[in-house]
Formats: C-alpha cells, structure tokens, sequence
C-alpha cells in the first residue's frame, strides 16, 4: 500500500512461499551498518526475497516461472533486494543498479521497490536492461506474474484487503496492519479447482491462497513492513515464522539496534 495511509506512506506484507526443505531464516540483519539491512535469508543461496533498511527503503521479488527451472550457471536472485535496500531511496536505488546491473546474468523475477516517496515495479527478464515502471499512489497486489496481468489470486487478495479493511473502524497505520495481517492468514483458494498448464502439469488450487497449503511446498513465513511517514523513524517489521495463519506476527523491530544495545 502505497501513499495510501498517512502514518505510514508504505506498507508492504508479503508471505514467502517456497518449498518446505529449503533451509531459511525468517528474519536476521542481513547487513550490519550504511544502510543497516533487515530481511530473511535463503541459507541455500544466501539471497533474500524482501529486504528493508533504515532509511525507508524495502525490495522484493517473486520469481518467473519457468518451464526449464532455475538456470543454475545464473546468479541467484535473493542477491536483488539486497543490491536495492543498499541506498538512501528508492528512486537512488533503482538509478543505481539499473546502471550497473545485468539483468541477464540472472534468473528472472518481478520486483518492487519503494520507500515513502516512490514505488517502482521492475522486471528483471534477461535483456540487455532492467524494466522499470514508477507506480501511482494505491495498493499493488503482486505474485509469480507481471504486476497488472489477469489473476485470479492477485484479484481474491484485493477483495480480501477491502474487506479486511472495511471491517475497521480506523483506518491508520495500526489497523492497516491488522488487516493486512488476516489476508496473509487467509488459506481460501481464489480458484475451486486444479489448474493443468499448457505443458500438461496440475497446479492445486491451494497454490492461489494467500497463505499456501500443498504437499511439500507453501508458505513458509510472513513479513509486513510498515515505513513511518517521519524520516527520521525507521520501520516497523512483523514476522511470522511459519504459516501466518499458524504462526503469530512478532515485532522485529528491535533489531534495528545494534546487539550491544539489544
């Protein structure tokens, strides 16, 4: 949710949904100082899939399918966030890496990256540049699929946030948050039946859940950040470590203090 609440012009929850034995750390500092770094790590990779620093700026990405699989004479993806929430803003951020990166020399995934003054969709698909796109104010619901294209499960999770939404009375930062926090929880399908892909594979409808239940893969973990509209604060990160459904959000926070003043 972006410059849509005025405590906190960006909100971003997400649940990370992966196979069940991959090794992962829900929520660590993934970089200590300049810009203090904060986000899970994939310990088979050693990437990130959302990262969020000091200064506002939180990164993530959804991988692009592919019939062939992950390349693995590719860099690794979970590097990405961690290369945006390396500066001050978001507009830096993406200045930055689109001069000095090389989209094809990873596996390709959809990101976004804001801060409190901007949002940027980015496609990373193996061409020569990155694709960027700065995004109006409003909420952007974005899964294993190009932002805006036809989905069934990004559309049931923005019928699950008006109606969460709608349910309470205040609409500031707190009780955003609140209902962000049910639609991670929710395990509805958006589909009733299994889906057979142009190749012959059956995808369960489970897999268009906010929260995924599938045999050996789903969602593994939540996170919401909430960016404070002072500069001056750093945000707020929740952090379910399992199923948010399962698991309850627990305030991260703190860890934005170095350890001897934990």
């Amino acid at each position: 949710m972006f410059q849509v609440v005025p405590d906190a012009p960006l909100i971003v929850a997400a649940n990370r949904d992966e196979r069940l034995d991959r090794p992962a750390v829900p929520m660590t500092v993934l970089r200590e100082r300049e810009p203090r770094i904060l986000g899970g790590r994939d310990e088979l990779a050693g990437g990130t899939w959302l990262a969020v620093n000091e200064h506002g700026v939180v990164a993530g990405l959804t991988n692009q399918p592919s019939a062939e699989g992950r390349d693995p004479t590719k860099r690794s993806r979970g590097e990405l966030p961690l290369a945006f929430a390396a500066h001050r803003s978001a507009a830096d951020a993406v200045a930055a890496v689109r001069d000095e990166l090389d989209p094809a020399a990873y596996n390709p995934c959809w990101m976004l990256v804001g801060d409190r003054q901007s949002l940027f969709s980015i496609g990373v698909s193996g061409g020569a540049q990155l694709e960027v796109e700065e995004l109006d104010p409003g909420l952007h619901v974005l899964e294993n699929a190009p932002l805006r294209s036809a989905s069934a499960k990004a559309e049931y999770v923005r019928t699950l946030v008006a109606g969460a939404l709608a349910a309470r009375s205040a609409h500031d930062s707190a009780a955003t948050i609140d209902a962000l926090e049910v639609v991670l929880g929710n395990h509805q399908p958006a589909v009733p039946q299994p889906r057979t892909d142009a190749k012959g594979r059956v995808w369960p409808a489970s897999l268009s859940a906010a929260c995924v239940h599938a045999d050996g893969y789903g969602t593994r973990s939540g996170m919401i950040a909430s960016v404070p509209a002072a500069a001056t604060g750093v945000p707020q990160v929740l952090v379910a470590d399992g199923r948010p459904c399962e698991a309850p959000m627990q305030d991260m926070t703190g860890l934005w203090a170095p350890a001897a003043h934990r």
